[in-house]
């Protein structure tokens, strides 16, 4: 994942004009185009989620680097989740990650009820939701995780294959949760979800 530091992208003319420049630069040129989506981007100030010193380049084409290690992926990212997601009004959504926020609030332009937990927090108890969406790649899918989408759910998350990341989607279908690889994407690894390592000589 390249992670933008230093170089400034928020227009002189304000956020809202940034955010358009984002949504017509980024978002639609890569496919994000529905009208849904792309009013969530245009109503959630991304600079709201950044440290203060990096709100010059939250409006990056790339992630910016936030504190304690974590990042806030590119808004290419959020927007391919959502448009695999498809969100809408009847979801109930649980969202995971370090950080989250920002992806929890897009969402909550969407659906109907948004609840944020941090991937090192209690989400396996956060109770069943038809939408998951996992603000970063998993290395394998714990059975806790399968538990919290609800039958006939969904869940929307970065994979780790071979050391490259990319966006998935799984369906919860009699009991039986499975991932199905869409695109690669830029995730960052979630730590908690990372695979058991294995000894080698």
């Amino acid at each position: 994942m390249t992670v933008v530091e230093e170089r400034a992208t928020v227009a002189e003319a304000g956020s809202e004009a940034a955010r358009r420049a984002m949504i017509d630069s980024q978002l639609r040129v890569s496919g994000v185009n529905d009208l849904a989506i792309l009013a969530a981007f245009l109503a959630v100030p991304r600079e709201d989620f950044v440290p203060e010193a990096r709100r010059p380049v939250a409006y990056a084409d790339r992630a910016v680097a936030l504190d304690n290690g974590a990042v806030l992926s590119p808004a290419l990212t959020y927007g391919q989740m959502l448009t695999a997601a498809e969100p809408t009004a009847d979801d109930s959504v649980l969202v995971i990650g370090n950080p989250g926020g920002y992806l929890a609030a897009l969402a909550g332009k969407l659906a109907g009820k948004v609840t944020l937990v941090a991937a090192t927090g209690d989400w396996a108890s956060a109770g069943e939701h038809s939408l998951v969406l996992v603000d970063g790649a998993i290395e394998e899918l714990p059975a806790a995780l399968a538990a919290v989408v609800a039958a006939d759910g969904r869940i929307v998350t970065g994979v780790v294959e071979r050391g490259v990341t990319r966006l998935a989607l799984g369906r919860k279908v009699a009991g039986a949760l499975a991932l199905t690889v869409l695109a690669e994407a830029d995730f960052a690894a979630l730590a908690p979800f990372a695979a058991a390592r294995k000894w080698s000589f």
